[in-house]
C-alpha cells in the first residue's frame, strides 16, 4: 500500500503546475471574451480605448455596448450630423472624446452633462454655427477644448462659465468678428488661445476683448495672431499691435451716445442692444455689457511700456543737454579767466610807458 500511494502523491505534485497554467489561460480567454463582448462591432477596442474612426457612422453606437470603464472614445472622420441627448449617458468614466471631422450642425443642450471626468473634447471641423449656453455645463474637469474650423459667429455669454480649469482653447477658423470680454473672464487658468482665421472687425466692439488678451499675455499666456479685416486702414494688422490710443474715440462715443451708437464706430454694447437674433439670449439689466455698466477698464500694457520708453528717452535727452551746458559753461569760464590773467599782466607795462613819457613832456615844456 505504501508503494502504491507514493506514485499517486508524486503525480499530484507534478500536476499542480499544469493545472495552474490551465487556469491562467482560461482566465485570459475569459477576459478577452469579456472585452470582445463589450466592444461595438463597428469599433476596435484596446484596453480602455475605443476607436470608431473612419467607419462611415451616421449614429453613435449604444452607450451600453462600450466596455465598462472606457477612458478614450474616437469618433472622427464619420458622417455624424446629430447626436441625441442620451448619446453619452453611461460613459461617466470618459476622459477623452474626439468628434472632429463630422457634419455636426446642432448639439442639444447639456449633451455632455454626465461626462464629469472629461478632460479633452474636440469638435474640430464640423458645421456648428450656434452653441447652446448650457452645452458645457458640468464639465468642470475639462482642460482642452477644440472648436476650430466651424461656422461660429458668436460665443454665447455663459458658455464657458464652468470651464474654470480650461488651459487650452481653439476658436480658429470660424466666422467671429467680435468677442465679449465677459465671456472669457471665467477662464482663470487659460494659457493657450487660438483665434486666427476669423474675419475680425477691429472697432470699438473688440476694444475690451483686446484689453483682456493683453492681460492674458501679461500673465504668461499665448494668443496667436488676430488679424483685422475691417476697417480698411487696419486690414492685415494684428490687433495686438494696434495702439490703444486708436480706441480713445470709443470712450467719447460712450459719453455722447450714452452707451449707444452705430456699427463701425460704436461701443461694445451695440450688438447687445440691437434686435436679438434667433437663438440669442436676452440679458437682464444686471448682465449688460461693460460700456453700459462703466466697468473698470485696465490700462493697456503696451501703452504703459511705450510711456516708460518715451519718458526714458526724454530724460536721456535732457541729461545730455544739461551735461553739454555744464561743459560749455566750464570752457567759457576757463577762457574768461585766462583772458583776465593776460589783461592784468599787460596793465603794469602800460603804466610804465606812461610814467616814462611824462619827464620828456616836462623838459619840452621847460625849453619852450
Amino acid at each position: 500500500m505504501q508503494l502504491s500511494t507514493a506514485p499517486a502523491v508524486s503525480r499530484r505534485r507534478r500536476g499542480n503546475p499544469d493545472s495552474q497554467g490551465l487556469l491562467g489561460v482560461l482566465s485570459v480567454c475569459a477576459t478577452l471574451l469579456q472585452l470582445c463582448a463589450g466592444c461595438p462591432s463597428e469599433c476596435a477596442c484596446n484596453s480602455l480605448e475605443v476607436n470608431c474612426s473612419g467607419r462611415s457612422l451616421v449614429s453613435v453606437p449604444a452607450p451600453t455596448s462600450f466596455p465598462e470603464g472606457t477612458h478614450t472614445l474616437h469618433l472622427t472622420n464619420n458622417r455624424l450630423s446629430s447626436l441625441p441627448v442620451s448619446t453619452f449617458a453611461n460613459l461617466s468614466t470618459l476622459e477623452t472624446l474626439d468628434l472632429s471631422n463630422n457634419y455636426l450642425d446642432n448639439l442639444p443642450s447639456r449633451l455632455f452633462r454626465e461626462l464629469s471626468n472629461l478632460s479633452d473634447l474636440s469638435l474640430r471641423n464640423n458645421s456648428l454655427t450656434v452653441l447652446d449656453r448650457e452645452l458645457f455645463r458640468g464639465l468642470t474637469q475639462l482642460r482642452r477644448l477644440d472648436l476650430s474650423l466651424n461656422g461660429l459667429a458668436v460665443v454665447p455669454l455663459g458658455l464657458l462659465d464652468e470651464l474654470q480649469g480650461l488651459t487650452w482653447l481653439s476658436l480658429a477658423g470660424n466666422r467671429l468678428h467680435a468677442l465679449e470680454r465677459a465671456t472669457f473672464e471665467p477662464l482663470i487658468n487659460l494659457q493657450h488661445l487660438e483665434l486666427g482665421m476669423n474675419p475680425w472687425e477691429c472697432d470699438c466692439n473688440l476694444r475690451d476683448f483686446k484689453h483682456w488678451m493683453e492681460w492674458l499675455i501679461y500673465r504668461g499666456g499665448y494668443v496667436d495672431a488676430v488679424e483685422c479685416t475691417l476697417p480698411k486702414d487696419l486690414r492685415g494688422r494684428d490687433i495686438r499691435g494696434v495702439p490703444v490710443e486708436m480706441f480713445n474715440y470709443c470712450l467719447q462715443l460712450d459719453d455722447e451716445n450714452g452707451g449707444g451708437g452705430t456699427k463701425g464706430g460704436s461701443p461694445p454694447c451695440v450688438r447687445a442692444t440691437a434686435a436679438p437674433s434667433e437663438g440669442a439670449v436676452v440679458r437682464t439689466e444686471g448682465e449688460l455689457p461693460d460700456c453700459v455698466k462703466q466697468r473698470y477698464r485696465p490700462v493697456s500694457v503696451r501703452r504703459a511700456i511705450g510711456t516708460v520708453v518715451i519718458a526714458g528717452v526724454v530724460c536721456g535727452i535732457v541729461c545730455i543737454m544739461m551735461v553739454a551746458a555744464a561743459a560749455y559753461g566750464c570752457i567759457y569760464a576757463s577762457l574768461m579767466a585766462k583772458y583776465q590773467r593776460e589783461l592784468k599782466k599787460r596793465q603794469p607795462l602800460m603804466g610804465d610807458v606812461e610814467a616814462e613819457g611824462d619827464p620828456e613832456e616836462k623838459q619840452i615844456s621847460s625849453v619852450a
